[in-house]
């Protein structure tokens, strides 16, 4: 699974990884959507780090269509809410 972190770059998941990141993800969402802003940082760290730590990084150079786009490490709680929310499942 090819991921993008957005201002950073593409990753390649596979394996074991891929259901860490399926449970980390799940954690965000439910941050996410309890409102909780020191869930949701907390979180967000832990999907960029595992996704970071976990993935292959890609060449800049190559362009390959993205599986899961992940927003910067910037986002703020809000911002994350209205992307996901934007967005139908």
């Amino acid at each position: 699974m090819i991921v993008r972190i957005l201002g950073e770059g593409q990753y390649d998941l596979e394996g074991t990884a891929l259901q860490e990141l399926k449970l980390a993800d799940a954690h965000l969402f439910e941050a996410v959507a309890s409102n909780n802003e020191v869930r949701f940082a907390q979180e967000f760290h832990k999907v960029l780090t595992l996704v970071r730590t976990r993935g292959q990084r890609l060449d800049a150079s190559r362009l390959t269509e993205s599986d899961l786009v992940l927003p910067s490490s910037d986002t703020s709680l809000e911002e994350a809410r209205r992307l996901f929310t934007s967005h139908p499942a």
